[in-house]
């Protein structure tokens, strides 16, 4: 009996050891392998061109260094980011060296922000504008393994290296298969920037943004780097109805679409009681447009009723201008059944104001992206819908309170001084 215990305790025993050693693997082998670190290379132009100050009072340079700090407090921990310069080099006139004037600040990788913001603060602006042979380096500093790979491009001016073409070069970095995407920023660009850098996002399926201002350039950037760590989902192709009754049925997702120049499109959503409709719509200005331009979006019942609207405006080149909207649908406490969770059906309409001068096609329409989100409601429905007065009327009653109270109390001590004064 003893000896049966004893085989059976150590049995036991056995069998608790080989559990503790397989259940990690186990675990482990449930993860599955671990997706690769996504890699963004920012090249930056250190041009000569750099000094000018156009850009909120300031070099743009300056206005650069600023926007990189900012975009580096804010780069995902998942992310290996790299830098690299052109035109910070050499500032002599022999075109063959000039040309040969690009080189890492930053290694590809984990990133150390206090060296990296070291690393660009120690940048002046000096020679020529490589843009061809940064490209090619960025694309070998971006190389092996099978993370997403990106590269942002800010420069202040087009490429001065020709023959060697950095849009034929990004052309031949797209035709590898590699799946690296070339972004653009363009620092208060001409025609002929605007065009190459458009060129160069074209052929590697990425954007080009025309940047005015320090605040423009540290958000895109950041964007980017953010869709880098996360990327967007393919928007799908669906065509808005002129009236809302014909407007196609979408759900959450990301939508494309193209508008001509004054037109309205309609679209439909379900939103049910206790769910928040969140959208928000983009259009490219793909072509040279008029001065003083808009966008809006508008959400209205299938009787046309205005529920909430989103707009916005300009008055300069624009790439892209975008707006949106929330709207929380209420819960129906009084209804039973069916009916209390009955969707209702929620109009969107997507209009603009642009226009363009006769020489410029307006075929096809300018390209839209329609983003729609369907989530759990607030507390309470009029929260956000209603005049943005954070959740209802009582944030509009207690600033009121506080401006009565602040006003008597300023009353009575301006009465209270010039009593002493007079007294005096």
């Amino acid at each position: 009996m003893i000896t049966t215990k004893r085989l059976a305790a150590a049995a036991c025993g056995l069998l608790v050891a080989l559990s503790a050693g397989l259940l990690p693997t186990t675990a482990a082998a449930a993860d599955g392998p671990r997706k690769e670190p996504p890699k963004v290379e920012l090249v930056l132009d250190v041009s000569g061109s750099m000094r000018a100050t156009d850009i909120d009072g300031q070099s743009r340079m300056a206005a650069a260094k600023q926007a990189f700090n900012e975009v580096l407090d804010a780069v995902p921990e998942d992310v290996r980011l790299g830098i690299r310069t052109l035109g910070a080099g050499y500032a002599g006139e022999d075109k063959a060296l000039g040309c040969k004037d690009t080189a890492q600040l930053y290694p590809v990788g984990p990133l150390n922000r206090t060296e990296a913001k070291t690393a660009v603060a120690t940048l002046a602006p000096t020679g020529w504008t490589p843009i061809g042979p940064a490209l090619l380096g960025a694309a070998q500093d971006l190389e092996g393994g099978d993370a997403t790979r990106r590269i942002v491009l800010i420069t202040d001016g087009e490429d001065t290296c020709a023959p060697l073409d950095p849009c034929e070069v990004a052309r031949e970095i797209a035709a590898k298969g590699i799946h690296l995407v070339v972004d653009t920023l363009g620092l208060v660009p001409d025609a002929k920037t605007r065009a190459q850098l458009t060129c160069i996002a074209e052929a590697t399926g990425g954007t080009y943004t025309s940047v005015q201002h320090t605040a423009e350039l540290s958000g895109r950037v950041r964007q980017l780097v953010d869709r880098a760590a996360d990327p967007v989902v393919t928007p799908v192709a669906t065509e808005g109805a002129q009236r809302c009754e014909n407007a196609p049925r979408l759900g959450a997702g990301l939508y494309s679409d193209r508008e001509t120049f004054g037109e309205h499109r309609w679209y439909r959503v379900e939103v049910r009681p206790g769910q928040e409709l969140r959208a928000s719509v983009s259009i490219g200005a793909d072509r040279a447009v008029n001065r003083d331009y808009g966008i809006l979006l508008r959400a209205t019942t299938v009787h046309g009723r205005e529920i909430v609207r989103g707009s916005e405006s300009g008055d300069g080149r624009t790439d892209v201008i975008s707006t949106g909207l929330r709207y929380p649908k209420a819960t129906l406490d009084d209804a039973d059944g069916d009916a209390a969770d009955a969707p209702e059906t929620v109009c969107l309409q997507v209009s603009n104001s642009f226009s363009a001068g006769p020489a410029v096609k307006t075929a096809p329409g300018m390209p839209v992206e329609l983003t729609i989100d369907v989530v759990d409601g607030p507390d309470e429905a009029s929260d956000v819908a209603a005049f943005g007065l954070g959740r209802g009327w009582w944030l509009l009653a207690v600033l009121a309170l506080t401006g009565l109270l602040a006003g008597l109390v300023w009353g009575w001590i301006s009465r209270w001084c010039i009593s002493v004064w007079r007294t005096n």
